[in-house]
């Protein structure tokens, strides 16, 4: 048949219509979540110390190795460690010498005013002492070990090689972990679960090792290092700290368990079983009832002592998990790449599944986490408030925002010392701690004392809670945070007489920390990111029916350029080798944060910045990176309309990229987890869903080349 042209135009423009309307009836059909966030349940079948799994609420976690519990802490402890940690689980030890927090002060004279940071010393032996000292005396704690002692037949206790035919599911849309193995060709069966309102561990074992009476749990109290990384298995000096069984009954017991700075209760609640200390110190067996096999038992931590009948059975334990997790997974966004012919689709999945997972049980608590959330310590178990940008925005833009909001709030708590850092140093408003506790209280760093681009964190998240509701109501609560915040930042920069521009600088070290502060001024990202806090304060201002602040006005108005040389934007305006010199070429390339993790601002040229890009691609040396540089690569490629090089950044092939099998960012064998990463892949992939100001169409930044088949719902706008 001929057809005229008219007739193939109107053929053409109705196939045209009908692939638009199947397109968005698809992309309008809900999202099956259920068997989305299933098909990728993880599933171990052997030991592997990077492979436990963790159980948790936000403010509670346990990490368990192949038998469902905390049996090999040893095996583990150089991998992802089996930690049982709490927000409230800080130990404070005992100042016997009489230091004080002025002895960490070193002055400065920084473009002609005196100041005082907080830092490290390596001489002399007092002053560096009293830094130690203030770093590591508060330190997040190991609550214990609970775990099962299996005896063999021979009576020796089985250990890792002993655990046979293992299969261990984590069901991430229950928040069950089902842990199958044998000893001794006997099986063992276990469920463990972690309550989603109470820091609960409650699990049930199926195994004739129980009539045998072969089987008992443990619980062991390791003492603190307070080193760098606490693995929690430091079971020597016994003599620094105390444990007991404080009450029994047919039900349950408590046990309580004294550090310097802390006590805390372990209150039991079982089916039929019998407690005793073992001659090990801090050691306790429990040991089931021979006349069944089947038991069960819940374990709550707390700093209170609690009656185990007051205890959620295993059961209700159940019922909670089930319950609060799929309320967990039906709230929010979702994004499914069903149909993708990519290859990479399948992996990005998983790390967004895996990673909404680990990010709600480890940073959705009431104040900042630190970078290996509630698994084990980094620094002391300290949080870097830099990183709760990487944190906390995620939950927002997956329109979670109460998930953001709850540790946002935690800066009412701390402000009062972020207001004494301003005052010392001859500023206003509030400056952020860098590294610090659930307290607030300000660590000494010879880096972090000069860190300030965790300072316009508290507006751009105030900016998303305002966004989401829309409200006067979320204005007035955070006002004082944004105003706080932006005094500081108004105050900061010093003004160059010779350029008429306010300097942010001398006196920084920028999110890329291989700069001197005393030589460093006006670094990329730092500027970009001062302009458009500052901006987003005096709206809300307005907003407010305030006027505007005419000090902030003037820094707005005369901020300095964002630097550049030979076309392109350097790292800091000090360093114009800032990409032909090798040691600038490494760590953090946050001069792209500029354009990914900042909007574009007036001060920005979009071309300057993809030649920044193009540079930085080609010559940074990306094996000294961490895990959220990849994904902050990627929101700018995505940003300057190239969502195809923001699928690579994502899976660039190198070491701090790489993702484990239960989801973590693993950095090194220093740093086996780096929850920062995740919370980077959830923000970018959420951002290509979700868009951007200024941004267009659905999934704006996923490639248009056929190959990516994306379907999301439920996302939010990412300024």
């Amino acid at each position: 048949m001929n057809l005229t042209p008219i007739t193939k135009t109107v053929h053409a423009v109705l196939a045209f219509i009908l692939l638009v309307s199947v397109s968005a009836l698809a992309q309008q059909t809900p999202i099956n979540r259920q068997a989305l966030v299933v098909r990728h349940n993880i599933v171990n079948t052997k030991i592997d110390s990077l492979e436990s799994l963790s159980l948790g609420n936000g403010k509670f976690a346990f990490t368990a190795d192949v038998t469902g519990l905390q049996t090999f802490p040893e095996r583990y402890a150089k991998g992802v460690s089996l930690g049982t940690q709490s927000e409230w689980g800080w130990n404070r030890w005992k100042d016997t010498v009489g230091y004080k927090f002025e002895e960490t002060l070193k002055e400065y004279t920084l473009n002609g005013k005196k100041s005082t940071y907080s830092i490290q010393y390596s001489e002399p032996l007092r002053k560096r002492s009293a830094a130690d000292w203030f770093r590591k005396s508060v330190h997040r704690v190991q609550l214990g070990n609970m775990g099962f002692d299996i005896y063999k037949k021979d009576g020796s206790l089985a250990k890792p090689a002993d655990i046979k035919d293992i299969r261990q599911t984590l069901n991430m849309w229950t928040g069950e972990l089902s842990s199958h193995f044998t000893v001794e060709g006997v099986p063992v069966d276990v469920i463990t679960l972690g309550h989603q309102e109470q820091d609960l561990v409650a699990f049930q074992v199926k195994s004739p090792l129980i009539t045998m009476g072969r089987l008992k749990v443990k619980m062991v109290y390791p003492y603190p290092t307070a080193d760098f990384l606490d693995e929690g298995v430091n079971y020597k000096n016994p003599e620094k700290h105390t444990s007991a069984i404080r009450t029994t009954s047919a039900d349950g017991a408590v046990l309580e368990h004294q550090l310097e700075g802390i006590s805390y209760f372990n209150s039991l609640k079982w089916s039929a079983a019998s407690i005793a200390k073992t001659s090990t110190p801090h050691y306790y067996q429990i040991t089931p009832d021979k006349g069944a096999q089947v038991f069960e038992l819940s374990c709550l931590f707390s700093p209170v002592k609690a009656e185990p009948s007051a205890l959620p059975s295993f059961v209700q334990t159940k019922v909670n998990s089930n319950s609060k997790w799929k309320d967990f997974w039906m709230s929010g966004a979702a994004i499914d790449f069903t149909g993708s012919t990519d290859p990479r689709a399948k992996e990005l999945e998983r790390r967004v599944i895996t990673s909404q997972y680990l990010t709600k049980i480890q940073c959705a608590g009431s104040f900042p986490p630190q970078e290996t959330g509630l698994t084990f310590n980094s620094w002391f178990g300290k949080p870097h408030l830099e990183m709760h940008w990487w944190h906390a925005v995620h939950f927002a833009l997956w329109n979670r925002p109460q998930l953001m909001t709850n540790t946002l709030d935690w800066y009412f708590k701390v402000r009062d010392g972020a207001k004494e850092i301003a005052q010392r140093q001859g500023f206003k408003g509030n400056r952020w701690q860098k590294m610090t506790d659930h307290e607030g209280l300000e660590s000494p760093s010879s880096v972090g004392a000069f860190i300030l681009w965790q300072q316009p964190h508290p507006i751009y998240m105030a900016e998303l809670a305002y966004r989401d509701k829309n409200s006067k109501e979320v204005l007035e609560k955070y006002k004082d945070i944004v105003f706080g915040t932006a005094e500081f930042m108004a105050s900061f920069p010093s003004y160059d007489s010779l350029k008429n521009q306010y300097n942010l600088g001398k006196g920084l070290i920028p999110a890329q920390e291989v700069f001197k502060a005393e030589d460093t001024y006006n670094p990329t990202y730092e500027l970009a990111y001062w302009d458009w806090a500052l901006r987003i304060a005096q709206k809300w201002r307005e907003r407010l029916g305030m006027p505007r602040d005419a000090e902030w006005d003037k820094v707005i108005n005369k901020l300095a350029p964002l630097p550049k040389y030979n076309g392109v934007y350097l790292s800091t305006e000090n360093n114009k080798d800032s990409f032909t010199n090798e040691k600038w070429l490494r760590d953090h390339p946050s001069v792209l944060g500029a354009l990914g993790m900042v909007p574009a601002s007036a001060k920005l040229d979009k071309a300057t910045m993809q030649r920044t890009f193009d540079t930085v691609w080609k010559v940074w040396q990306w094996p000294d990176t961490w895990g959220w540089d990849f994904p902050m690569t990627a929101m700018t490629a995505a940003r300057l309309g190239n969502p195809n090089k923001a699928i690579d950044a994502l899976f660039m092939k190198i070491q701090t990229n790489t993702y484990l099998k239960n989801g973590h960012n693993y950095q090194d064998g220093r740093l086996r987890i780096y929850l920062p990463g995740n919370g980077g892949v959830l923000a970018t992939v959420a951002m290509m869903a979700g868009g951007w100001d200024g941004s267009t169409g659905l999934n704006p930044g996923f490639p248009k080349d056929g190959k990516w088949k994306v379907k999301s719902e439920g996302f939010k706008k990412m300024p």
